[in-house]
């Protein structure tokens, strides 16, 4: 542990940092962003003397030159695919998710979860309706906002986040920006209470997770959230602190959230983990590791998460959701983990349904969902400065994607993607504090090479079995590589990947696999920080009407593990897939390696 170098420093000072103003000219042309040496030293410069991680230019090319393990994060700026302005015209050809029509809201979509807890199961969760729906456009002379590391905070900045929810609390109950409705507007995306009516299909559910919304659905929602809190206590510089957990010294729950006399505090959170160090691959139970175990392996999570399984925008962001479809294609490497597993870790297992975090039309009813969220949006920002193909989406069915929030004002705002993909455009950045995961890298078990060979005979070929596959033991399987000894300027082009494909789930209960590489130990799998670990599948409850299950993908990166196992000349790869809750029901339509 000593190794771990750990930050000390206090948050940058709210408002120190000086206005910006933004443009608000609205166009639908989209341009390559100028990446000019000089520019990418003062933003280099300025985000040393700020204290934060990214600066007025949202790229650098000098980032691309380097190598994504060794990039130093924190010096220089995000690393933006396109320079987009706000447009409320998306292009004819497209079909991007419209907002949906609130008015159209669906009753009672919680009826359906099983009794049990102390949560009420019935009523809704729809938020006000209003008549009016205003677009988006930038602030002008907006109050500059650094968001702090929670377990950094300074008691008078406690305080202030405090007062904040405490007044939003005691708003009235029928005022969208009250907690509660707050909270509705996370519920109400993401269990059947929304349709795609906007888009033209209202028979088919929204569900902003599992899918390439993710990341700018949340950003959006913390972007209105963190502006109800700063007016609220007339504090324009106010920003929503981010749980640091992807640091040791961040990987407990900030004390201040257990005070029962703080408007942060939610009783209805795990009692065996309020002061316990997180566990980001969480499997439902408390997992029996020493809490230097568990912080070796939610480094090495977060570098396989990060690194590893998202080599780019589809592995990151997770896959293309449009109108007249469900979101099928799968989450994102970080949404799956460390994003679920952290909800779940946090919710109670004395609720039927994990409530309050531990379930998605629960979650923002817990202080602590939004700090989780902001370090969650914080992992956007992190990996566009690795360079090469870390940017952002271009495929204008994501950028023209839109959705509705409430702001300060009670005001129905329509947004687009497009505008939300550099913070410093919407006037907020991170505190920049030490990443120690980007040298965490996994480490070999023992050299594989050959296992394929060795285990012909007694462990089936993908050809062999006969899919769909039950979850409800360990399955092994030699899967085919459709290509072997590839070239350095092969791999760079396209990255080797493992698909779980068509996975079917109870999306009514919390389900996890783990997912391994060429792990021959029958009696002990590899633990997260050994490179035979190649990711974990994980979703929370939910509930979509008139069905209980639910089907999408999960992917995984071959091409730095395989050369971590010496096994990059080999045939077929042994792939291990152990059901870790849940997992009774889930069943798997294929396994398979692809480039793309």
């Amino acid at each position: 542990m000593a190794s771990l170098s750990l930050s000390t420093s206090t948050p940058t000072a709210a408002g120190s940092t000086t206005p910006q103003t933004y443009s608000s000219s609205f166009t639908t042309t989209i341009s390559p962003l100028l990446f000019l040496s000089k520019t990418s030293k003062k933003c280099a410069l300025k985000s040393l003397k700020h204290k934060v991680l990214s600066c007025n230019a949202e790229n650098s090319s000098s980032l691309n030159n380097l190598d994504r393990r060794n990039v130093l994060l924190g010096l220089g700026g995000l690393a933006g695919a396109v320079n987009l302005t706000s447009s409320s015209v998306p292009s004819v050809l497209a079909a991007p998710l419209a907002a949906p029509d609130i008015s159209k809201c669906g009753t009672s979509p919680l009826s359906g979860f099983k009794p049990g807890g102390t949560t009420p199961t019935g009523g809704d969760c729809c938020p006000p309706d209003s008549t009016q729906i205003m677009d988006f456009k930038f602030p002008t002379n907006q109050a500059f906002k650094v968001r702090p590391a929670a377990h950094l905070l300074s008691p008078k900045y406690i305080a202030k986040f405090n007062e904040a929810i405490k007044r939003m609390k005691e708003l009235p109950e029928d005022d969208p920006r009250n907690f509660l409705q707050q909270a509705h507007i996370h519920c109400a995306y993401c269990n059947g209470a929304y349709t795609q009516s906007s888009s033209g299909f209202p028979d088919i559910e929204i569900q902003i997770h599992n899918s390439w919304l993710f990341f700018p659905f949340h950003r959006w929602y913390l972007y209105f959230y963190e502006r109800i809190m700063g007016s609220l206590i007339d504090d324009p510089t106010f920003a929503l602190p981010f749980w640091n957990w992807d640091t040791p010294a961040g990987m407990t729950i900030p004390k201040y959230f257990n005070d029962p006399k703080s408007a942060l505090f939610d009783s209805k959170r795990n009692q065996a983990n309020l002061k316990a160090v997180v566990d980001l691959g969480y499997n439902g139970k408390d997992s029996g590791t020493s809490d230097i175990e568990k912080v070796k392996n939610n480094l090495a999570i977060m570098y396989r998460q990060m690194v590893t399984n998202a080599t780019d925008p589809t592995a990151f962001f997770g896959g293309e959701y449009r109108a007249g479809v469900e979101p099928i294609t799968g989450g994102g490497s970080v949404e799956q983990s460390p994003h679920t597993p952290v909800h779940r870790w946090v919710g109670d297992p004395r609720e039927t349904n994990g409530e309050n975090l531990g379930n998605f039309y629960s979650a923002g009813r817990d202080t602590l969902f939004y700090c989780h969220h902001s370090n969650v949006d914080r992992m956007w920002s992190l990996w566009k400065m690795l360079g090469g193909k870390h940017t952002d989406i271009t495929d204008p069915d994501w950028l023209n994607a839109s959705f509705v929030f409430y702001d300060e004002n009670k005001n129905l705002v329509r947004v687009y993607v497009k505008d939300c993909l550099l913070t410093n455009q919407l006037g907020y950045d991170y505190q920049r504090v030490d990443v120690p995961w980007l040298k965490s890298k996994p480490v070999p078990r023992a050299p594989r090479s050959g296992i394929a060979k060795k285990l012909v005979g007694k462990v089936k070929k993908t050809d062999d079995v006969t899919f769909p596959v039950k979850l409800d033991k360990i399955v092994k399987v030699l899967v085919p590589r459709p290509k072997k000894s590839r070239s350095k300027k092969e791999k760079q082009e396209k990255e080797e990947l493992l698909i779980i494909q068509g996975i079917t789930y109870d999306s009514e209960k919390y389900v996890k696999f783990d997912v391994y590489v060429n792990d021959e130990d029958d009696d002990e799998a590899s633990a997260p920080d050994q490179t035979e670990f190649a990711g974990s599948f994980a979703q929370l409850p939910h509930k979509h009407k008139g069905k209980t299950s639910s089907k999408t993908n999960f992917r995984a990166g071959l091409t730095e593990l395989l050369e971590e196992l010496e096994a990059d000349d080999d045939d077929s790869v042994l792939v291990t897939v152990v059901p870790r809750s849940g997992s009774e029901d889930i069943t798997i339509d294929a396994i398979k390696i692809i480039y793309a």
